[in-house]
């Protein structure tokens, strides 16, 4: 999987995650034994901010931005979707598979996380979430934890932490350009 191949997403749809702790960027504390992050940004202000911060977090545009190419069987809004992510060139690029594990797309908080399949280079769960506070502000959130899997992931070591955190600005970037419309 991954180098040179070209994952079918619908052929995914019952592999088993990578990972015991199925739906854990929703506890208060993230998993022992895995990498862990959290950042949390203010996107914009008002209704209107938040309506174009969700779409574009629900449609995948967060992960376009990040230069990822999306496919999948379905939205991000929907548990259950399988989604392929591939990194690189088309041709040889690395394909990243991930199933969605929590999806909210009504109320003041809206979002989804996806968990690894295998052949992604790391084993774990990511959540993208945006939410609209009391006072207005659209707050997008990401919560992350994860650990290298694959021989190559580690091989690359501070490399692929550095692209994680690059990634992360790139997601961040995109829910503000999104919710500033």
């Amino acid at each position: 999987m991954g180098l040179l191949r070209a994952l079918d997403p619908a052929g995914l749809a019952d592999a088993p995650f990578t990972y015991a702790e199925v739906g854990a960027t929703a506890d208060a504390e993230l998993p022992a034994g895995y990498h862990g992050a959290e950042h949390s940004a203010v996107v914009g202000t008002g209704r209107a901010a938040f309506e174009r911060a969700a779409g574009a977090v629900l449609d995948w545009r967060a992960q376009r931005a990040a230069g990822l190419r999306v496919r999948a069987t379905g939205p991000a809004g929907t548990p259950g979707t399988v989604v392929v992510l591939t990194a690189g060139l088309p041709r040889l690029g690395y394909d990243i598979p991930c199933r969605v594990v929590w999806a909210s797309t009504g109320g003041d908080e809206r979002g989804f996380a996806y968990g690894t399949l295998p052949g992604h280079p790391e084993s774990g769960e990511e959540r993208f979430a945006v939410r609209l506070t009391a006072s207005g502000e659209v707050v997008f959130t990401l919560r992350v934890f994860f650990r290298l899997a694959s021989p190559a992931a580690r091989l690359a070591g501070p490399l692929s932490l550095a692209l994680q955190r690059l990634a992360t600005a790139r997601y961040v970037a995109a829910v503000r350009r999104a919710a500033r419309g």
